[in-house]
């Protein structure tokens, strides 16, 4: 009878001493997960109001004007953030007309595109410095260049000026198979420390590659 009595006790020191083991890894693992779920949060922003994602759009879109659009992504430890207006194609000529080859573009539609990154990241191999840019660009039928200037509140290109310019680089458009209607920007990691800004209109893409 005691050594029944003895093994009890034993079997209830052992539950005893693996659930408090178990409650104390529990209570270890579950500040880990918290700081986890946060710097997730942090690098999945919420898009500013009024403002939308263009996605893959394929299809033609008969919708009037250009949206106001956003796009954050992060490349490394450096999330850059697109602010830009979408216009559609709408069955016009795009390129060498709507759009002008050999001249300076806005990128979009309406106010400057401007570029935000709270990182010093580096384009096509040239540093940027943590900051908020006007996106430029020249499009050419065999090359682009793109361009990041000081002034990134104002209209169009109406004040743009190339001695405010921070960066220049070329880049080479490529054909692409499918049609995307409405203009789109998309900031894309490809390793731990290198990604692109691709912008993709009517059947062409421009990849503008960044580093931290």
């Amino acid at each position: 009878m005691n050594r029944n009595l003895t093994k009890t006790l034993y079997a209830l020191i052992l539950c005893g001493a693996l659930t408090y083991c178990n409650q104390a890894a529990q209570e270890q693992e579950a500040p880990i997960e918290q700081e986890q779920e946060a710097a997730h949060a942090e690098h999945t922003p919420k898009v500013s109001e009024g403002a939308v994602v263009i996605q893959d759009q394929p299809a033609a879109d008969t919708l009037k004007g250009s949206l106001k659009a956003e796009v954050h992504g992060q490349i490394g430890n450096a999330h850059i953030m697109i602010n830009y207006h979408s216009p559609a194609v709408r069955g016009r000529t795009i390129w060498g007309g709507l759009v002008a080859y050999d001249q300076v573009w806005v990128t979009g539609a309406h106010s400057a595109t401007s570029l935000s990154t709270d990182k010093d990241i580096t384009i096509g191999g040239k540093t940027l410095k943590a900051g908020k840019y006007a996106l430029f660009t020249i499009p050419g039928k065999d090359e682009w260049t793109v361009i990041l200037n000081k002034n990134w509140e104002q209209h169009l290109a109406d004040d743009y000026s190339e001695a405010e310019d921070v960066l220049r680089i070329k880049v080479k458009p490529e054909a692409t198979a499918q049609p995307q209607e409405r203009l789109r920007y998309q900031i894309v990691s490809e390793t731990d420390e290198e990604g692109a800004i691709v912008i993709t209109w009517e059947k062409l893409k421009v990849n503008i590659p960044v580093a931290v």
